[in-house]
């Protein structure tokens, strides 16, 4: 169901993927990587407008220091109808005005995206985020794992430290004129079309070498291993971890992240609940009814548990702190064993004699 397909408005601090006390700084942030993503010029699918349109109504409320104090003590009772415009966001197309200048809050589109000319120089590039999988025991999670990986790819030039050059030095592009892109022509009939993108010659640095380093021959890069050190801290969840920089390397440019996709592998004894582990203990029915003494295990060893007389199928026994770290000085998780009352397929005479009597 699309985000608008209902009758209520949703939270706006939901709408922004913010929390409650966000700072003016975050909720800026955060509506602009939003913006881009569902505004209308970029994004061509069905519900990309209506997407817009929350996004940007949400945002003229909590961007708005009265109006947010308005909305976090009425809800939105406390501000409909005062932000005007087509569904609380005036302005063209009901978009608010936003353009891509707007939400980037720069000069232009393509001068932002490419690294146009003026004071602000060329755009550095940014290299390509590189993916690296990895399983975890529920071990590692417990205790944290220092994890050591050797990635191939483009790395820093030894030789000019990546500057390309055989001499260090470098010189403004004739091309562009140091703007790092060229602006193009191109008449259709009557209309004329003008299009920016990087400049080819100086693959959109701004610049180019005159004297080429030897070793690299002017490209400031070379395949090579980078290794990366990381400590895995314990009672990580599953998930995708960005290590900033320690993506694809870019001459002149901003290097790439690396995205560590971890995965927790299944334990043959656990079953993992956030921070508490789960075991299911089988349990004979004489054992279940009269109580006894077991062993359970647990990431440590074992622990000796007592089970209660009475107890029944899918009751559970807490063993405190024997789950996994909460983090931030928190106490651990629980072990929960499960208990697993087991009826008994077969009987011996004995047994059945002693069951019949006992129904009486």
């Amino acid at each position: 169901m699309a985000w608008l397909q209902v009758s209520a408005k949703r939270d706006y601090y939901e709408v922004l993927g913010v929390a409650r006390d966000a700072s003016a700084e975050e909720v800026k942030r955060q509506y602009r990587k939003l913006a881009l993503k569902f505004h209308p010029d970029r994004n061509k699918s069905a519900d990309a407008q209506e997407h817009f349109k929350e996004i940007s109504e949400a945002y003229a409320v909590i961007s708005d220091d009265k109006k947010r104090r308005m909305y976090d003590a009425h809800g939105h009772a406390g501000v409909d109808g005062q932000q005007g415009g087509e569904g609380g966001f005036g302005g063209a197309g009901g978009f608010g005005g936003a353009s891509f200048e707007d939400i980037l809050g720069g000069s232009g589109i393509f001068e932002t995206l490419f690294g146009g000319g003026g004071a602000a120089g060329p755009r550095a590039r940014r290299g390509r985020d590189l993916l690296h999988e990895m399983s975890l025991t529920l071990e590692d999670v417990l205790h944290g794992k220092d994890l050591e990986i050797d990635r191939k790819g483009d790395v820093e030039c030894n030789s000019c430290r990546g500057s390309g050059s055989a001499d260090g030095k470098r010189e403004t592009c004739a091309a562009c004129g140091g703007s790092g892109t060229v602006r193009r022509g191109r008449q259709s009939g009557f209309a004329a079309f003008l299009s920016v993108g990087p400049c080819g010659k100086c693959g959109a640095t701004g610049s180019v070498v005159k004297s080429p380093c030897k070793e690299c021959s002017g490209s400031g890069k070379r395949r090579g291993t980078r290794h990366v050190s990381q400590k895995i801290p314990p009672g990580i969840e599953e998930g995708d971890y960005t290590l900033e920089g320690e993506g694809e390397y870019v001459p002149g440019g901003q290097s790439g992240d690396l995205i560590l996709r971890i995965r927790i592998r299944r334990h043959e004894h656990f079953v993992r609940r956030g921070a508490d582990l789960v075991h299911e203990l089988a349990l004979d029915m004489a054992d279940a009814a009269l109580g006894c003494e077991v062993d359970v295990p647990t990431l440590e060893g074992s622990r000796r548990v007592s089970v209660p007389s009475g107890s029944q199928y899918g009751d559970t026994l807490t063993v405190r702190g024997q789950g996994l770290p909460r983090g931030a000085g928190r106490p651990r998780g629980d072990l929960v064993v499960a208990l697993r009352v087991e009826v008994p397929k077969k009987l011996s005479k004995e047994k059945r004699r002693l069951l019949e009597e006992y129904r009486g």
